[in-house]
Formats: structure tokens, sequence, C-alpha cells
């Protein structure tokens, strides 16, 4: 049962619980050719208790109605790196409350199904947008359409800068493979990554892939932690910042927002950590590679060698 009345939850962000979400999640909403029935699943959400910390749903719906028409020309996936930042700086809540699915499933079928359905769905013959992924409303923390901007934005700020986690969701790569790693959880590695995109080390979408997947396989071996090492972020900064939520303006359209004061990223562990990625990235596997050499007209070594490229600090 609500917490709240009607008239009041309307204008709140609930939680869903999956359970109720998977089963209005038919092939038929799905595609489109029914609507959401937002009405039915407010009514089936849970609400917090008066004065246990409210948040409106009303920004992040105008976020969404922007991000839509901003982005109206373009391919959807542009959104993403616009989205992101002022996400997570709107919603303003920890990683334990980000962990609760309830939040994502009730953000994407109750607040913004719409939102969904533009970034993730095909046009068809009939005039409406297939969403081909059910987790897209309701899934994994990186897979759910609301939830991996924000957790994309959690992990590649810096402090209250969000110009790195604008310049990681231009990469899809970093949103789809990279994201799910446990690499970017050291945010020293998360900052470093970025810093290579920046210089043009890692452009493509394969070759930060490849990185990336070098990168952890040298993590089971290499401690990052000691090579680069990170202080804890101020809790009690972060916590001030969303308390400061019913204070805060608005989120602005054409500039970044300010995030939390909670605390930089070691510019020596940043530096450690990007001349050992650039090693890296050297002979890190890029898909499609050599083609990609031989359609550029590079030089062919003559023979094959067997000797490995080393690597060292």
């Amino acid at each position: 049962m609500n917490s709240t009345e009607p008239a009041t939850a309307h204008d709140l962000i609930g939680r869903l619980a999956s359970s109720v979400a998977l089963k209005t999640l038919t092939s038929e909403v799905l595609t489109g050719s029914e609507p959401m029935p937002e009405a039915r699943l407010r009514r089936s959400a849970e609400f917090p208790q008066q004065g246990a910390g409210h948040r409106e749903a009303e920004p992040i719906r105008a976020l969404c109605q922007e991000a839509m028409r901003r982005f109206r020309d373009e391919s959807p996936t542009v959104s993403d790196a616009w989205l992101a930042p002022r996400l997570h700086y709107v919603l303003r809540i920890t990683r334990v409350e980000a962990a609760d699915s309830g939040l994502w499933n009730f953000l994407a079928m109750c607040v913004a199904p719409d939102f969904v359905r533009w970034r993730w769905g095909k046009p068809q013959e009939e005039g409406h947008r297939s969403v081909g992924q059910a987790a897209r409303y309701c899934g994994s923390w990186h897979s759910q359409c609301f939830s991996r901007l924000w957790w994309a934005a959690e992990l590649f700020r810096d402090g209250g800068d969000y110009r790195p986690v604008e310049i990681a969701c231009k990469n899809q790569d970093v949103l789809n493979t990279v994201l799910r790693q446990e690499l970017v959880l050291h945010r020293p590695a998360a900052q470093a990554l970025v810093r290579l995109m920046l210089s043009g080390v890692t452009v493509t979408g394969r070759q930060v892939n490849g990185l990336a997947k070098l990168a952890h396989a040298a993590s089971s071996t290499m401690i990052y932690e000691v090579l680069a090492p990170d202080e804890p972020q101020d809790t009690s900064s972060l916590q001030d910042w969303i308390d400061e939520l019913d204070q805060a303006p608005p989120a602005p359209d054409g500039r970044l927002p300010v995030g939390p004061n909670d605390g930089r990223v070691a510019e020596q562990s940043i530096t450690t950590l990007v001349k050992w990625f650039e090693r890296l990235a050297e002979v890190a596997p890029v898909r499609g590679k050599k083609l990609l050499e031989e359609a550029a007209g590079a030089s062919r070594p003559v023979g094959v060698s067997l000797d490995k490229p080393a690597l060292s600090l």
C-alpha cells in the first residue's frame, strides 16, 4: 500500500518491484503496440514515508524531455553524454540507493517510458518504436536505461567535475563494455582511461575496449590500489550535497553542473596509471586492427617474430 496520497504520489519518485515490472513488459508493450500502463503501475509502486527524503519526479521528466528535444535530429546515443552528468546531479542519491533496481524501474516505466522508447527503440512500419530488450526498462545496472547513465557519472566523475563523465559517455564501448569491469571502480584507473581517450592514445571504440580488457586482465596480478593509491571519498561532503537538493539550482542545459565536493583523485595516481596504460595500449588486442592497417597502407614486417613486447614501469 502506498504511504502517500495519490495526488502527492503522482509527483514523487517511488520504487517499482521488478516482479511487477517484468509482468508488465509484454511483447505488446515492448513493441509499442500497447502503451505503458503508467497509472496502474503507480498504484503498485511504493513511495517513501512522510519526511523520509522525498524526491520529485518532474526534474527527471524535464531532463528527458530536453534530451529528446535537443537531440531530435541526431542519433539518440548522442544524448548519453549530455544526460548522464545531469541525471546524477538532479537525482542525488548514494550508491546504496542506486543499487535498488526498484528506483530505476520506476523512472523507466512511471516517469519517462517515452524516453526509453526514444533512446532504445527501433522504428517499425506501423509507426511504433520497438524496444528489443526488456532490460532497458527493468534490468541489470549496466543495461537499464537510467541506471547505466547514473553509474557512469558516479564512476567517472572527478569529485564535482563532470567533464570526465562527458568524455567517457561519448564512447559507447565505455558504456557497453568498460562500465561492467571492476577496473573502473578504482577512481585513478577510471580517470586514466579518460585521459587516454582525451589525448588520442585510444580513440576508437575498439581501441578503448581492447585497452580496458588488457588493463582489467593485468589488474589480476598488479594491485592498482598500491601502484596508484586513492584517498577515500568524503562521505560527509557527499551527504551535505545530497541534503542540499531542495535548494540546488536546476541542471543547466548549456554547461555542465557541479557535482559533490567529496574529493578529487590524486594527480600523481592518475599520471602513474596513464603511463602504465600507454604501455598497455601498444600491445592491446584490437579487433580488426590488421585490416585497418592494411587499408591505410601500413608497412608489413617481413617474416614472423616470436618476441613479445615487454611491459615495464
